[in-house]
């Protein structure tokens, strides 16, 4: 047995895309065990921003100990929901001067929708090991809301709802998140995406200390496990590659660079932390226990927030040649989930 761990970027409404890899995936599982949801393939699920809303479904408990959404409801969050969580009024959109002076988005409908689906629930309630990145932008360090932290300390206990308000707080998108502890600790965090896009190497180290034989109460899963003791799925939600010229940028300023420098950073650190996973793996016996997928944006607009009906659309199409496209792959990750949870 093996430690698997399951890993999903940011991206905003972007979203859609690992959601639709993910509903096949878990379509592949149950129908070699009608009785299994995807989360029960996997040991510690990772996410950041639209990343860590899904990982947060996956794991939120039903009153039976059981996951109570599917990998198809997170979808139909996104595809039912995103065209209102990224909505704007006229007068925001004059008073904020299109998201320059103000956040360009209430969070009034997120918050919402948030509430709807995860209630109450507590991050020490989730069914399986759950990690979420969000930035405290007061006390200037990176927060990690985990299931392990939160069971052995109470101050470090939040509300479901709250660490996807949190993680999901885009800088020029969405205000930061005023948070609570459950011993009433105050917070104010923005986007995990500031410093890890893609989460899959803070899900490593989370790994890394975790003993799952423990935590899961299952005998054969290792404890601390090494890199060669897990296998690791990252998603993607497309990679943006606008280009930027020298003639074009030499001599913008603080304001024509805002948009670009957090699209840089985020797809720069996509793949910088999939570079150095593909590092540590390739020194296992079995290479192939990393796996990193990424669709393509090719016939959708990239932006994070264009919720329109019409992208909406074009990313459920572009979702499903995704899955085309990783069919093989994803065939692959679901037999190895099988076996490494026997």
């Amino acid at each position: 047995m093996k430690a698997t761990i399951l890993s999903i970027d940011g991206g905003g409404i972007r979203g859609i895309l690992p959601a639709k890899a993910l509903v096949y995936l878990e379509n592949k599982l149950t129908s070699h065990n009608k009785n299994t949801r995807l989360t029960d393939y996997f040991d510690l699920i990772a996410g950041t921003s639209t990343g860590g809303i899904i990982a947060t479904l996956l794991t939120v408990s039903d009153d039976n100990g059981r996951p109570l959404y599917s990998a198809e409801d997170a979808l139909n969050l996104y595809a039912e929901h995103g065209s209102k969580i990224f909505d704007t009024s006229l007068w925001k959109k004059i008073s904020s001067i299109g998201g320059v002076t103000d956040e360009k988005y209430s969070a009034a409908y997120l918050e919402k929708v948030l509430k709807k689906y995860l209630g109450d629930s507590l991050l020490s309630q989730t069914v399986k090991p759950l990690m979420v990145t969000s930035y405290d932008i007061r006390n200037r360090a990176a927060k990690f809301f985990t299931t392990t932290d939160s069971t052995k300390n109470s101050h470090r206990d939040f509300l479901l709802r709250d660490v996807c308000r949190a993680t999901s707080a885009a800088p020029t998108y969405f205000e930061p998140a005023r948070i609570f502890s459950t011993t009433e600790v105050p917070f104010t965090l923005v986007d995990g995406g500031m410093f890890a896009n893609n989460p899959a190497m803070t899900a490593y180290a989370e790994a890394r200390t975790m003993d799952f034989r423990t935590i899961l109460e299952t005998e054969g899963k290792p404890a601390y496990p090494s890199a060669g003791e897990m296998f690791l799925l990252s998603i993607g939600t497309g990679n943006v590659k606008k280009p930027y010229y020298y003639e074009q940028t030499k001599d913008w300023g603080q304001l024509q660079w805002i948009k670009p420098v957090i699209d840089m950073l985020m797809s720069g650190n996509a793949e910088t932390v999939d570079y150095e996973l593909q590092q540590l793996f390739s020194t296992c016996k079995d290479k192939s226990n990393y796996v990193r997928i990424v669709p393509s944006l090719a016939n959708v607009n990239p932006e994070m927030d264009d919720a329109s009906p019409k992208n909406i659309k074009a990313l459920l199409d572009a979702g499903d040649k995704f899955v085309d496209d990783y069919k093989d792959i994803l065939d692959n990750v679901a037999n190895k989930l099988i076996d490494y949870n026997k």
